[in-house]
């Protein structure tokens, strides 16, 4: 019965728009500056250093928060043996925030780009999504440093997660792979259709960056903006 209340609860906690708060509160309406987007990057570029940390650590703790406390509530936390529904349903808490900071109804439709808010909610389903997603930020992190292009670390990093999701499924088994239908591979069924889903989405609201980096007019990471 919890997930009927975790679910909707973790969409709601996602579309709490920090960025556009941390903007507002020094006089500055996010949207209307940079690429508009309230996600941390742009908030970055128009108010410096630490306020792209505060708000990329307020939209991952939407994220990690709401689906840490799903899973405790479920008592599916720190399980690895997990019944296939309730993996399901932790998938869909995961997806929760992350749609509810994306697809914001408070405005417009029209939310971040999810990479922090994912981040969060990853690495909250313990231990199936824990060890993929901190690979995956890996891959973000060395890609961020060797480019200086926050989109394209943030695309590396997605599209890298459910190779490492099906590295660990594989390597917790040992090395094999079932030859037919089994458990095992119901068990990586949602974990595996969640981590593509969450890839997508990632390259979905990032294409408006994949038109600047094709036209050469995407800025680097120490790039600012100053508002008129």
């Amino acid at each position: 019965m919890s997930w009927i209340y975790t679910i909707p609860a973790g969409f709601l906690a996602g579309t709490i728009p920090f960025g556009l708060l941390i903007a507002r509160a020094k006089g500055i309406d996010i949207r209307k500056v940079g690429s508009g987007n309230i996600g941390a990057t742009n908030v970055g570029r128009v108010l410096g250093k630490r306020y792209f940390l505060l708000c990329f650590a307020l939209d991952f703790l939407k994220g990690f928060g709401p689906v840490l406390v799903a899973g405790w509530m479920a008592g599916v936390l720190g399980k690895r043996d997990v019944p296939v529904v309730d993996e399901w349903l932790w998938m869909g808490a995961m997806l929760a925030p992350v749609l509810g900071h994306v697809l914001n109804p408070w405005l417009k439709f029209k939310g971040g780009k999810g990479v922090a808010t994912s981040l969060g909610a990853l690495l909250a389903v313990f231990p199936h999504l824990t060890v993929p997603a901190a690979a995956a930020f890996a891959v973000f992190a060395v890609v961020l440093l060797g480019s200086r292009y926050m989109s394209v670390a943030a695309m590396s990093g997605a599209v890298s997660l459910p190779f490492f999701v099906v590295a660990g499924w594989w390597i917790g088994r040992g090395g094999t792979t079932p030859v037919r239908p089994s458990p095992e591979i119901e068990s990586l069924a949602p974990v595996l259709t969640l981590s593509v889903l969450v890839a997508l989405l990632v390259l979905w609201t990032h294409r408006g960056n994949i038109r600047r980096l094709r036209a050469g007019t995407e800025p680097k990471i120490h790039e600012r903006v100053t508002p008129k």
